[in-house]
């Protein structure tokens, strides 16, 4: 039974990087929109064959199924996260799906104790008289929809980004948290805290995730905090990676990087998927591979990503089992330290298992052996070790988005809370940080009206109850500089 509880730039210009980007969109749209895109909701058509139609009503509901499907994931993920990393002793002992719904084992700092969430490896529920709590994977999102609600432009600044972490972001000096040890807790680890160290100092994005001054730049970064750019921009995946560029690269640089991008890629195109596509699973698991194979297109062929990704699926694509797979990805990059991934070689702790690498590498895993189910991929994001909250949260905010709030709540045969409480981790929000989903769903349809209307330059139907998003234009064959 479920557990109720109560600017700079890389080597590339940015104006290179959104070209390329937009040229991508244009060359792979088309297919996944036809595959099982909504271009008619509710009382929404497209006037023309070159645009969408995107109802805001049912919009707001996938938007709320986005935050509802996150939180549900991130906090059964935490009961496993860190539990299982590979190495000698327990911790090297990976769980298998046998162990779901069996006793939880320590994490690595749990000083023997388990998870004081769920005694089990099992979901995370909080029903509706009870309240979810912010977490790392949900709050920097939280914090990025509020300046994009607060800015007449939806594409953030530097400048901006470093004043909202400012603002609602503890310093150690001022936290009224502690951890179990008694020590400040402000709820930024590794790249995430280093860019906070930096935003005090005066330093802005990008230079706050590029090294050598954030040499952090791929452990526990954007991979977790921009996911939401993709739902902001439904069916538009080149306006989604201009609105996560800068906040991408407030915490990462390189492979980093272009993970996160690759997650905000997969949102965008999942956004536009009707609700007879994600109620027939065997259509539903071959539209995501269809946009995985898209999204693929962004990472660059000779770096670890996209290595790890055509690994992870040739593996799947012959069957092998999911928990030989995962064992396979511990040797191979661990230990092997094979296609240019080589975290071991730092000798960090824990041999980086926080590192962009390889829960990237963890996530391909779920995604695909999940097969379009949305609890199938989270139970496998959940058991196949290391920060296992972060793919997991990942995969449940895109089932969220794709499924909508009510179909999520279908899952598991219940009611869920929706109400959600950012003060859990952050400052300076109003009512104490009390909101629920329905409100920031209806702040990111507000967002997505300055994206649709600014960025895409669609516009709003005469009865402005629809987004008209106009496909993008064909790019004139010219030097790119």
């Amino acid at each position: 039974m479920p557990i109720l509880l109560p600017v700079l730039q890389q080597t590339m210009s940015r104006r290179l990087f959104l070209r390329i980007s937009q040229f991508s969109a244009i060359c792979c749209f088309l297919s996944s929109a036809l595959a099982g895109a909504a271009t008619s909701q509710a009382s929404c058509a497209a006037t023309a064959a070159t645009e969408l139609a995107v109802s805001r009503a049912a919009y707001q509901e996938k938007l709320t199924g986005f935050w509802l499907g996150l939180s549900v994931a991130n906090w059964t993920g935490l009961v496993t996260e860190m539990d299982k990393i590979g190495g000698t002793g327990p911790a090297g002992r990976f769980y298998t799906r046998a162990d779901w719904g069996k006793a939880d084992e320590p994490s690595i700092w749990g000083q023997g104790v388990p998870s004081d969430l769920s005694p089990t490896i099992n979901w995370v529920l909080r029903s509706p008289g009870q309240i979810w709590g912010s977490d790392d994977d949900s709050d920097i999102e939280y914090i990025y929809l509020q300046l994009m609600l607060q800015s007449p432009n939806p594409l953030l600044t530097g400048a901006q980004i470093r004043a909202g972490w400012l603002a609602y972001i503890y310093r150690d000096d001022n936290t009224p948290h502690r951890t179990k040890d008694g020590k400040p807790e402000n709820f930024l680890w590794v790249s995430n805290q280093q860019a906070f160290d930096l935003m005090q100092q005066g330093w802005l994005p990008p230079f706050t995730g590029l090294p050598p001054q954030n040499p952090h730049y791929d452990m526990i970064d954007a991979q977790l905090t921009t996911e939401l750019f993709g739902a902001l921009a439904p069916g538009r995946p080149d306006i989604a990676q201009q609105l996560a560029y800068l906040p991408i690269r407030t915490t990462a640089s390189g492979e980093a990087a272009d993970i996160a991008q690759f997650y905000v890629e997969l949102h965008a195109r999942a956004a536009m998927f009707s609700a007879e596509l994600v109620q027939d699973k065997t259509a539903l698991q071959q539209a995501l591979l269809n946009i995985a194979t898209q999204a693929r297109q962004t990472l660059p062929a000779n770096q670890y990503p996209a290595k790890m990704y055509d690994f992870v699926l040739a593996q799947f694509q012959a069957g092998v089992p999911w928990e030989q797979v995962r064992d396979a990805l511990y040797r191979r990059y661990q230990l092997e330290q094979q296609d240019g991934y080589e975290i071991s070689a730092k000798q960090l702790y824990c041999n980086g298992c926080f590192a962009a690498g390889i829960n990237f590498a963890a996530s391909l895993l779920s995604y695909f052996y999940g097969a379009g189910d949305m609890q199938d991929t989270v139970k496998i994001a959940v058991l196949a070790g290391w920060d296992s909250d972060n793919p997991a949260a990942t995969w449940g905010g895109l089932y969220g988005l794709m499924l909508g709030a009510d179909r999520v709540e279908q899952q598991f045969g219940q009611k869920l809370s929706r109400r959600f409480d950012i003060h859990r981790t952050r400052k300076g929000f109003a009512n104490n940080g009390q909101t629920d989903f329905a409100t920031m769903a209806a702040q990111g349809v507000a967002v997505t009206d300055k994206v649709v209307l600014q960025l895409m330059q669609g516009r709003l139907s005469k009865d402005k109850q629809c987004w008209l998003i106009p496909l993008p234009a064909p790019i004139p064959q010219a030097p790119l500089g």
